[in-house]
């Protein structure tokens, strides 16, 4: 297995499935507001025009335990977020080859994985379907090997930009709808509220919002005086990143960091800062990311109920020692 796949994060609200469906027995189902229902073998699905696409992936509760005030769910740091490239078809085309009713306005994915919990909710997301027709894939590679079990082999949804919460793995059943799903994992759940409010009032989770990581030095770190490289990534969902700055004096002073990379729609960037520093003891390192749309990460976070979108720059900052 590429090892990019093998440490790429894992997450799933249902049971990871433990043995692959064998592909011969494997169907994709196309229903609902469709002038024609179809049934696709996986042979047909690779009879379609492929596409390639580099794409960061993130958790929506990436972050959530670096909040100040407690959050609900995992408790993630940074590292619930990565980046592939993955192999694919455009969702467009199989909706365009069943035909869509003009009350169309979402599309829902459901996998094979089976619930956890008693309760038995299966997790099925929906999207608009103007982002099902412009940005999304379904995916059955993964940096050029077939999609890893744990990632949803044998094909995935891709809602390209947009965190994994709307990325359904094992895919078998698509259904078009008149009005987005409703269900425990789209109404109480992936959505930004507040205490004392009813989580369906909440905004919807989808885009990834712009966010700068610090992966070199670690935080706590004990380093040697001189020249220090600080380096990590940004990325913005559906935006590109224009400018990564860091500060290593607590945010009085930014400076510049060098973009490493080519820009590539939905993919993160990787950036670096050579930081030439005498001065002993311990420094509060902090980056900033502003994106193509001119979004900047804000100085904290918005916290909510879930901990979802932590981007804030002063919740990311790590503090290392000069010895």
């Amino acid at each position: 297995m590429d090892y990019r796949n093998a440490v790429f994060f894992k997450r799933n609200q249902g049971q990871f499935m433990e043995t692959p469906v064998a592909l011969s027995d494997w169907k994709l189902t196309i229903e609902g507001l469709v002038k024609k229902n179809l049934t696709l073998s996986f042979d047909d699905i690779r009879r379609l025009p492929k596409v390639e696409i580099a794409n960061t992936l993130e958790c929506s509760g990436n972050s959530r335990s670096l909040l100040k005030e407690k959050a609900s769910g995992n408790p993630w740091t940074i590292g619930g977020v990565g980046n592939a490239i993955w192999g694919g078809i455009w969702l467009k085309d199989i909706l365009e080859k069943a035909g869509l009713k003009e009350n169309a306005k979402h599309v829902s994915f459901e996998g094979l994985d089976k619930p956890l919990g008693s309760a038995g909710i299966k997790f099925i997301r929906s999207i608009p379907l103007e982002k099902a027709m412009a940005a999304t894939i379904l995916a059955y590679e993964m940096n050029g090997e077939p999609l890893p079990l744990k990632h949803g082999y044998p094909l995935r949804a891709l809602a390209l930009g947009w965190t994994g919460a709307n990325c359904v793995k094992w895919l078998h059943k698509i259904t078009v709808l008149d009005r987005p799903y409703e269900g425990f994992f789209m109404d109480k759940v992936y959505r930004v509220f507040q205490k004392g409010e009813d989580p369906k009032s909440g905004e919807v989770v989808k885009n990834i919002v712009v966010k700068s990581i610090i992966v070199e030095p670690l935080n706590g770190e004990k380093l040697p005086a001189g020249l220090v490289a600080i380096r990590g990534s940004a990325y913005a969902g559906e935006a590109g990143i224009e400018e990564v700055e860091v500060s290593v004096d607590d945010g009085r002073t930014w400076n510049p960091a060098k973009l490493i990379g080519l820009q590539q729609p939905y993919a993160w960037r990787h950036w670096e800062y050579l930081w030439d520093v005498e001065k002993k003891g311990d420094h509060s390192i902090m980056t900033r990311a502003t994106d193509t749309k001119g979004r900047r990460q804000p100085e904290n976070a918005r916290w909510n109920v879930l901990g979802y979108g932590n981007n804030g720059i002063r919740e990311h900052a790590i503090v290392v020692h000069i010895v």
